[in-house]
């Protein structure tokens, strides 16, 4: 099994969050000029989420109107290696910069669209310490061991809180 097979943790979060930060930072003045005025750029990888431990990639969320989906797209594809372990639709794609340090990421998105869920996910993270705490002890049991594992765990974990945060804005009561 390859290394980039098998979930590694940093050992220090913080410094991975501080890299990301200036990766981000950086990135900025290349993504900004290649899309249009109105995109969303956000990092909302664990590495955006202060208290989280992290691989210590960066992950990135472009969220476009539909309209100007189809130029972002082919402007970042310019760029970057389409992530093809992903899904494509025609309101969501992935990039990658694996050979990049930090490793990077970047997901397109239209606003409102079905896989309009990244910066959701990261705020209810960052305002929910007892959520924050259940992901970080699923990270941890994950710790070397294969990454398909973790991504299926971390889909359900996703999952699990995007419901709960459905049901908190409809008044339902959580399953």
């Amino acid at each position: 099994m390859a290394p980039h097979d098998i979930l590694l943790l940093m050992p220090d979060a913080g410094v991975a969050q501080l890299e990301a930060e200036r990766a981000f930072s950086a990135l900025l003045t290349v993504l900004t000029p290649i899309l249009p005025a109105t995109a969303d750029v956000s990092h909302v990888g664990a590495t955006s989420i202060p208290g989280c431990v992290t691989k210590g990639d960066l992950d990135v969320v472009i969220r476009v109107q539909a309209a100007d989906f189809a130029a972002a797209e082919a402007a970042l594809a310019r760029r970057f290696r389409r992530n093809s372990g992903s899904i494509r639709t025609g309101d969501f794609s992935a990039f990658e910069a694996p050979d990049r340090v930090p490793q990077l990421g970047i997901q397109l998105t239209t606003i409102g669209g079905t896989f309009d869920i990244f910066h959701l996910f990261a705020e209810a993270l960052r305002t929910d310490p007892d959520r924050l705490h259940r992901y970080n002890d699923l990270k941890r049991a994950f710790q070397g061991r294969p990454m398909d594992s973790y991504r299926s765990a971390k889909a359900a974990f996703i999952d699990e809180t995007l419901r709960a945060l459905s049901d908190d804005r409809s008044g339902r009561t959580p399953r």
